[in-house]
């Protein structure tokens, strides 16, 4: 990702604002407008750079003891860290301090043959080496891999090392920074000096379990969020989203949810609905129930500043509106008009947002989706609010300051007001928020996709590396616009994209006004074929998928993962961008480039057996090939139209087994919604297969929760050279497999 060379981004005044020059080398740099003189403290500059242990060989280093008695609280982190004393002096990873014209930067030297990954949402290959981001959240319509900033902002960076250990740098600091990995790690901000938190383990993977701790674990998300989600800009009016839920029950495609963009709204006014188009919410919601359906429903930060609006009326009364310089209101246009802004850095505005949801959620909606909170505003160059708009931040996030130092969390935020929301109306339920805009530790919040993307092939080919890098970065839950949000594209484009999106952690389809339409069906019968088997796979996956999904709530470790987690010291993994884990035991090779030609130098080493999920998947170009590995169970449920729709019966587990003829694996089951889960009321049991012979004998050997085993049948299909055995038995009862058979 190249920094766009001299390119000024805001308004300035000379009165108000200073220009800081962010360079990311010396051939390249961006110029920013900063803070505004006195929104930053910037402290005396010492001497001796301070390095504290936080956790484990995790060290927390500032360039000064001013630096560190100035630091603001952390954002990033999920709860303070107070320091444990003086970092080990043999401590590997050692951050320098110095300033390029005025501002902060830190360098980490790097040795060779270390990769490096991360740096959140940003367009481009897997491995970062050799590139620049800035974070900055930004309305980035269209971007591509010289686009310099996105939609979110993750200042944060994973090295891998040749013999496959690893450390992480997260540079703390919600100031606009650049990211410049050309020649090592190097981090320049826009504020006072930050600090620099390094995290040292024997694997990436340690990495990023210890990311999660400090910045906060993915809450486990309802299990019909798990499935495939259909949208729009606009499904209106609502017969529109009754005929489209109709016609994946009618096609036999598999869907949990639709979702509603900015038409159904009167006027663009949030929390509120079109009187001709969406007279009545509540029958919608509770027809889409009826068939099997989830809604989930746009709400963008923007209120329109209209008097007798009552959402504006409410919140100017409560004086919740970010300000200008001059303490007035900021207003910017936006989809409404003319709109004002909450400040939701502010507890009090945070709290009102959640009294607006009361009427608004009483409808049925499931879910809710919070786009264009960068913050993004029409009409003027910047895409956001001038800088020197003022916060009234909370004193936990930092107290008052200027939007150059909050911009970057304002999505975040938002999202976290939204979910507070959620949980307020809703207690016995788990929300679901989706979020265009976040900061590094907003996946306790939200779950994300990457913007607006593009109908085209490098945007499908960037689709993967993007999600695997924001798992990286702390973000388990997260997935591309299927299909591609700007343009038309083609049939073949929809197919490939849609064989391996439905496989990603959050699969959606979604496209733009304009577009023609971009249903599973939309394409004619051969793309509907492929889509039906593609999302049929999913849910065949269901049983699997929502065991990582638990288990990255649980560790803090991606859903997707990078094929290089497999092993981590073989550079042949090190730039797959084509393939990924889904948790451990799965590998997906997707079909990225047109013609599709793949390369078995690609695939890890050790024992990975293709399979299919029975359902006449096999050998279809536009679908990824699926690989098990050697020594692991996978649990498979059956075809299914939406994650309610029947129990897990029957429990299919395919078998790979190992060289010494063994193979184990995990089956995670709740309730699918509210918080039993934390009580005990759940079932998390343990399969292992052993081969004695010409038999393999299946059992569970290790059960914990408080649910019961349900009564059901339970198949078990071993995989062999060629071939596969199978054999099933009642839930509870000895089950063998006799390898002879087919």
């Amino acid at each position: 990702m190249v920094i766009e060379s001299g390119k000024t981004r805001g308004p300035r005044s000379t009165s108000m604002w200073w220009a800081a020059a962010l360079l990311a080398s010396a051939l390249s740099a961006i110029v920013t407008p900063a803070a505004p003189a006195g929104a930053w403290a910037t402290p005396t500059i010492g001497t001796r750079r301070v390095a504290e242990a936080i956790g484990d060989r995790i060290v927390r280093f500032f360039e000064s003891p001013e630096a560190r008695a100035a630091a603001p609280p952390s954002v990033a982190l999920e709860r303070p860290f107070p320091a444990l004393g003086p970092a080990l002096a043999d401590f590997d990873v050692s951050p320098a301090f110095d300033r390029v014209q005025g501002l902060p930067r830190v360098t980490i030297a790097i040795a060779r043959g270390t990769s490096l990954y991360g740096t959140g949402e940003a367009a481009g290959p897997l491995r970062r080496n050799g590139l620049r981001t800035v974070c900055w959240n930004f309305d980035a319509y269209g971007y591509d891999d010289r686009t310099p900033h996105l939609y979110q902002s993750h200042p944060w960076v994973l090295a891998v090392r040749a013999d496959g250990s690893a450390f992480g740098v997260l540079f703390d600091t919600t100031a606009r920074g650049v990211i410049d990995l050309a020649r090592g790690i190097q981090f320049t901000g826009s504020g006072p000096p930050f600090a620099v938190i390094v995290i040292e383990r024997d694997s990436p993977q340690e990495v990023v379990r210890a990311l999660a701790d400090l910045t906060g674990h993915m809450e486990l998300p309802p299990r019909w969020a798990l499935g495939y989600h259909q949208c729009r800009y606009s499904y209106f009016p609502d017969s529109r989203v009754r005929a489209v839920a109709g016609g994946f029950r009618e096609r036999g495609i598999p869907c949990d949810a639709i979702w509603m963009d900015i038409d159904y709204m009167d006027g663009f006014r949030c929390f509120t609905f079109s009187p001709s188009g969406f007279p009545d919410p509540a029958r919608l919601c509770e027809d889409l129930h009826g068939i099997g359906f989830r809604s989930v429903w746009i709400v963008d930060p923007g209120i329109k500043a209209e008097p007798g609006y009552g959402v504006f009326d409410s919140g100017t009364a409560r004086d919740v509106w970010v300000e200008r310089s001059d303490g007035a209101p900021y207003r910017g246009r936006v989809w409404p008009g003319a709109c004002v802004f909450p400040d939701f850095t502010m507890r009090a505005a945070r709290a009102w947002w959640g009294d607006q949801h009361h009427a608004f959620l009483a409808r049925g909606m499931d879910g809710e989706w919070n786009d264009m909170n960068e913050p993004a505003i029409f009409g003027v160059d910047s895409k956001t609010m001038p800088l020197d708009n003022r916060h009234r931040a909370d004193a936990e996030l930092g107290g008052p300051g200027s939007h150059a130092r909050y911009h970057n969390i304002y999505g975040m935020q938002m999202v976290r007001a939204t979910r507070e929301a959620l949980l307020a109306e809703r207690p016995a339920r788990r929300p679901f928020v989706l979020t265009r805009a976040n900061y590094i530790g907003g996946q306790r919040y939200a779950a994300t996709w990457t913007g607006d993307n593009l109908a085209d092939w490098s945007h499908l080919e960037d689709a993967i590396p993007m999600i695997l890098n924001l798992g990286l970065s702390g973000q388990p839950f997260a997935g591309p616009d299927i299909g591609g949000f700007g343009g038309n594209g083609t049939p073949g484009l929809f197919a490939r994209w849609m064989g391996f999106g439905a496989l990603l952690p959050f699969a959606r389809g979604h496209t733009g006004k304009g577009n023609i339409s971009k249903e599973p069906w939309a394409f004619g019968p051969e793309v509907e074929r492929i889509c039906r088997l593609a999302l049929q796979r999913r849910y065949r996956l269901l049983p699997y998928l929502y065991s990582v999904f638990r288990e990255a709530s649980v560790t803090g470790l991606p859903v997707a993962r990078p094929v290089f987690f497999a092993d981590p010291a073989d550079p042949r993994l090190r730039d797959l961008d084509d393939a990924f884990l889904l948790g451990g035991d799965v590998l997906v090779r997707a079909h990225v480039q047109p013609d599709g030609v793949f390369e078995r130098s690609g695939m890890p080493r050790g024992d990975w057996q293709r399979f299919d999920c029975g359902i006449g998947d096999t050998g279809e170009r536009d679908l990824p090939d699926l690989y098990l590995r050697g020594g692991a169970i996978l649990p498979l449920g059956p075809v299914i139209q939406h994650v309610d729709e029947k129990p897990l019966d029957p429990l299919e587990l395919v078998i790979a087994l190992d060289a010494e003829g063994h193979a184990e694996g995990s089956l995670y089951e709740d309730e699918g919604d509210g918080f039993g889960y934390r009580e005990g009321r759940f079932r998390l049991s343990r399969y292992v297969a052993e081969r004695r012979g010409d038999r393999v004998s299946v059992t569970v050997e290790g059960r914990s929760g408080a649910l019961p085993a349900p009564a059901r049948k339970v198949v078990a299909r071993v995989l062999l050279a060629g071939r596969q055995a199978r054999g099933e038995a009642d839930e509870g009862t000895p089950l063998e497999v006799q390898l002879g058979g087919r």
